[in-house]
């Protein structure tokens, strides 16, 4: 037991030092960390001590059983914290999950967020472990929260329709699969599936697209550029999207996808390769509007020639 000890001291010490302002005690820190091993050593099988100090993501379970123990800095620094591949804060994060969840509610997007302060404590039934306490810091704090929020909010959509609720286990061990985040071949998946779709767009289709992205007309700019309604465009526009989004959707699901916000994934992706698609170069725009006896606004394409190589 010596060897333990001195690892849990000089792992407290460590902690302290990095987070100054965190006042938490080295005898609750050492209570904590040994429930912490056992949850871990109950999941995983046997895992030994040395394994779990291997993976323990220090910084953010020492923030997490100062949060338990109702030390405010420790709070503060939680909902200051950074969501992963984003410098969107914690709280901001939330926000845009219950955004997704509960569209057009804005009052349930905001009780949601602020709700889940409570349940952290609280746990999902009385007499039962605090769903924070559950956090075992063998993978990061912030991911870990937003994916508790998400099962939450959906075991109370499936109480609310008279469906069997998540079990309290599942709200912490069901994890949304992000294959964006954990899987760097998902981007060139979807750059191959994307550049099947935009080869069988015709040049109308492209041009529409070009107009509205490379020089960011608006829908009724493009209408009186190309002489036509702008409820044409609205409607072609429309289309696209749809038709894009299912596409390139159908390819990602059949290659195994598996995340939670497949559109989102695709919007993110599609702006920045659309620049990059040969077919929506300046030149080539400024080629097809010739071809129809249009140019380009003055103003619009100065901008253009600041911009593009």
């Amino acid at each position: 037991m010596a060897e333990p000890r001195v690892h849990s001291a000089i792992l407290y010490h460590f902690c302290r030092l990095r987070l100054p302002g965190v006042a938490l005690s080295q005898d609750a820190f050492s209570r904590q960390l040994d429930r912490s091993y056992e949850r871990a050593s109950r999941q995983v099988g046997g895992l030994s001590w040395p394994a779990f100090l291997e993976k323990l993501h220090a910084l953010d379970w020492f923030l997490a059983c100062a949060c338990l123990q109702g030390i405010a800095v420790a709070w503060e620094s939680l909902f200051a914290a950074r969501a992963t591949r984003s410098d969107m804060l914690l709280v901001d994060a939330l926000r845009a999950r219950a955004t997704r969840l509960f569209p057009r509610d804005p009052e349930r997007q905001e009780e949601a967020v602020l709700d889940f302060w409570g349940f952290l404590l609280a746990g999902e039934r009385e007499g039962s472990v605090p769903i924070l306490a559950r956090y075992d810091g063998q993978r990061p704090l912030v991911p870990w929260l937003i994916c508790v929020f998400h099962n939450k909010i959906l075991s109370e959509m499936r109480k609310s329709r008279g469906e069997i609720s998540l079990p309290d286990d599942d709200l912490v061990s069901i994890e949304p699969v992000l294959p964006e985040d954990a899987d760097a071949r998902w981007h060139d998946r979807f750059r191959e599936a994307a550049h099947e779709w935009f080869c069988e767009l015709s040049d109308q289709d492209v041009l529409l697209l070009g107009l509205r992205i490379r020089y960011k007309l608006s829908q009724r700019e493009v209408a009186r550029l190309l002489g036509i309604h702008e409820g044409n465009v609205t409607r072609k526009i429309d289309a696209l999207s749809n038709k894009c989004h299912e596409q390139i959707g159908r390819t990602l699901r059949e290659l195994g996808w598996t995340g939670d916000d497949l559109f989102g994934f695709i919007r993110k992706e599609m702006a920045s390769l659309l620049l990059d698609e040969p077919r929506l170069a300046a030149d080539r725009l400024a080629s097809t509007l010739a071809e129809r006896g249009k140019t380009l606004p003055a103003e619009h394409a100065a901008g253009e020639l600041a911009t593009d190589p």
